[in-house]
């Protein structure tokens, strides 16, 4: 077992308890956080690190920075990751002090979506058609080439930041015009074009370890990620049934893109999106090492009895796991819903009157918003469960008209 590990987090404490999860460190651990993640948190809790530092912007090299001179201070063994912001920096910090775990190969190949759709076309896995873009006639002969609609958004983000759809030559010169795009020679990396996939999203979760998965379920999606941020309307996601055929299809898909990616020995948590096209088969949209987002984890756990974010960190820590999943599908039908910010000032609707749907605030009442930027701004999220799949279907049809009905922005 490590005697001192390095572990960044961006969750509140009370959400993400590192200190409870990786008990058997017992004063070896060491956290890089934000100065919000640890409001209201005690000494007592506090007292259980061997050292905690804040940065005031989590995403800033910042973080970086305090992490490498924190790792060496302490003479860390191991160095763990739990967001899609820290990937790409761990691996990067464990290159620099020798240090096992994910190496850079490997989370490039978890982050940047040219480096994985073409890991995963070669392997003969289907992937939309991508061009990488470093000048606007790029994307010009790549719109000609595939024909609209079109997909273009940044290689190295999540949540859908920066996601773009374009359906028309309009929308094509808008994008061009509104400087989302740098000058010649400015980020020339960064962006990515693909062509539109119309398929129903399902994503699929779980532990996965030396590019085997361990265990991992699938869910389908109600709409878009894109379209839901550009729309800001209500998402929702249901658990597979174990009788639906396109469970073993995508299970078996997320093992395979696992296979044709560099992986990492050391177990971990990831989240893969895929379109389930109905003459193409599953598509990959993207996979990362890291447990998804929203209630992603909730509705896992509830399903099944693992905690994703637990295993993926002690996994990364080389602390037992815990057993996985009974064999099967999920215990009874379940999934969750976003209900996304508007603009203005939030007026929630009062108790959610449906059976089988609770609902949990993220915002204040009467706190201000802009609206939604990434999926993840949420103004309130739901867990919901039922006995049968229909009835699953039709509670979350009657909470999303519940909160479209109720919900007040002013």
């Amino acid at each position: 077992m490590p005697a001192r590990v390095l572990a960044l987090s961006r969750k509140p404490l009370g959400e993400r308890p590192l200190h409870a999860w990786l008990a058997e460190l017992a004063g070896g651990l060491v956290l890089i956080t934000t100065p919000r993640a640890i409001e209201g948190v005690g000494p007592d809790v506090l007292g259980r690190y061997l050292d905690v530092r804040t940065v005031a912007d989590y995403r800033s090299w910042g973080a970086e920075y305090a992490a490498a001179a924190a790792a060496r201070q302490h003479g860390v063994d191991l160095i763990i990751s739990s967001s899609e912001d820290d990937v790409l920096r761990c691996a990067r910090l464990r290159e620099r002090l020798g240090l096992p775990g994910q190496d850079l190969r490997s989370a490039l190949a978890y982050r940047d979506k040219l480096v994985m759709v073409t890991a995963a076309a070669a392997a003969g896995l289907a992937v939309p058609r991508s061009l990488p873009l470093g000048r606007p006639g790029d994307l010009l002969d790549f719109a000609a080439d595939v024909g609209l609609p079109i997909v273009v958004k940044p290689r190295r983000e999540a949540a859908s930041i920066g996601v773009a759809i374009l359906r028309s030559r309009e929308d094509l010169t808008a994008f061009l015009a509104g400087g989302a795009m740098p000058a010649v020679g400015g980020r020339a990396d960064w962006w990515l074009a693909q062509e539109f996939i119309d398929a129903p999203l399902c994503h699929v979760d779980g532990i996965v370890a030396g590019g085997a998965v361990l265990h991992c379920w699938p869910s389908r999606y109600s709409g878009g990620s894109a379209e839901t941020v550009a729309s800001a309307s209500v998402l929702s996601s249901t658990l597979l049934a174990a009788d639906d055929p396109a469970a073993k299809v995508l299970s078996d898909f997320a093992a395979a893109v696992h296979r044709a990616l560099p992986g990492c020995v050391f177990p971990m948590s990831f989240h893969l999106e895929a379109w389930l096209h109905a003459e193409r088969g599953p598509i990959l949209c993207e996979v990362a090492s890291r447990t998804g987002g929203i209630r992603i984890a909730d509705t896992y756990q509830r399903a099944f009895g693992p905690q994703l974010s637990r295993q993926n960190l002690r996994g990364q820590a080389g602390l037992p796991i815990g057993p996985g999943p009974a064999p099967g599908g999920p215990d009874r039908p379940r999934g969750w819903i976003m209900f996304p910010r508007g603009r203005g000032r939030f007026g929630p609707p009062g108790p959610c009157p449906v059976p089988g749907v609770r609902v949990d605030l993220d915002l204040a009442p009467g706190a201000l918003s802009d609206g939604m930027a990434e999926l993840g701004d949420s103004a309130a999220t739901a867990l919901a469960e039922a006995d049968t799949g229909r009835e699953l279907a039709d509670r979350i049809a009657q909470a999303a008209s519940w909160w479209n009905r109720e919900c007040r922005w002013t």
